[in-house]
């Protein structure tokens, strides 16, 4: 190989090892910058994820708080519900113990009116069948003339031969007023027997209907609501224009519901308010269908 030809290769060489050695500092220089920038990247965003994990954790400790808040109230909500009910149980069972209460006083009170009502409008009929059999006991029939002259001591008999029918049929009012008494005395065997006897003796005069509904009322005071239903429905079917028919319904009504006949004891309070819809039994059949849940207005 030539002289001139190797030096010119180590002249080549060294120029391209001084560009080498001139190049390798900047390029190292400009590597460290960019790793210098990624590595200040690199921490902004690691604070970044370090801030939101930050917030996102206080956020998530308010939620927690308001999460058992909320548990807490409804607890306490939940708890008043159930104090509230009990407390509206109690006071429901408290309001059909005085309704009954109230509804019996209110009886009491239109019985005192329809008795009062009762001798004003049958006062002319008792004056009327007093005279009748003071005329019998005066003028008593007279008997077979051949039985006269077979016993002179008999001739005392004669006018008591004529009295029996007269004895025999009780006095109406009378009758009625003194079971109305025992009744209220609470002498109900005393008074069946003769309520009884009105019924049996002035089966369509309208105290015999209110006759009969005292003997339900009997039956509903010793607890025999079987019997007592009858003797309503006595009155409301054999005596509907009865001034006592709304009252026999409402106490049929409440006499379904003691014997656990719900649906039949609604029925009949729905249907007494539908007859008799302006009468106080009508408002004390709502005020009872209210107090068991079943919702009614007043135009119903």
């Amino acid at each position: 190989m030539p002289m001139n030809s190797t030096l010119r290769i180590r002249l080549v060489a060294a120029a391209f090892l001084a560009v080498v050695l001139v190049l390798a500092p900047a390029r190292s220089s400009a590597a460290s910058k960019e790793i210098i920038e990624l590595q200040t990247q690199v921490q902004q965003l690691t604070d970044m994820v370090q801030r939101m994990q930050s917030t996102l954790d206080s956020r998530f400790g308010v939620l927690q708080h308001l999460a058992e808040q909320t548990a807490d109230n409804s607890n306490q909500v939940s708890a008043t519900v159930n104090a509230l009910q009990q407390k509206l149980a109690a006071q429901s069972d408290a309001s059909s113990g005085k309704m009954d209460t109230v509804s019996g006083q209110v009886q009491s009170l239109n019985d005192s009116v329809d008795e009062l009502k009762s001798r004003i409008t049958k006062l002319d009929q008792a004056i009327g069948e007093l005279q009748k059999q003071l005329q019998n006991i005066q003028n008593p029939p007279t008997s077979a003339p051949s039985a006269a002259p077979a016993d002179t001591g008999a001739t005392g008999a004669a006018p008591a031969a004529g009295i029996p029918s007269a004895q025999q049929t009780p006095p109406l009012q009378a009758t009625f007023q003194a079971a109305l008494r025992d009744y209220n005395a609470a002498k109900f065997d005393v008074a069946t027997g003769e309520f009884q006897d009105v019924i049996h003796y002035y089966p369509l005069d309208d105290l015999a209907g209110q006759s009969q509904f005292y003997l339900g009322e009997i039956e509903y005071r010793q607890q025999n609501y079987a019997e007592a239903i009858k003797s309503y429905n006595a009155v409301i079917e054999g005596f509907s224009g009865n001034p006592k028919a709304p009252a026999a319904q409402l106490r049929k009504g409440l006499a379904l519901l003691q014997t656990n006949k719900k649906d039949a004891g609604i029925r009949e309070l729905r249907l007494l308010i539908q007859r008799h819809p302006q009468t106080p039994e009508a408002a004390q059949a709502r005020t009872k269908l209210n107090a068991i849940g079943v919702r009614i207005t007043a135009a119903h």
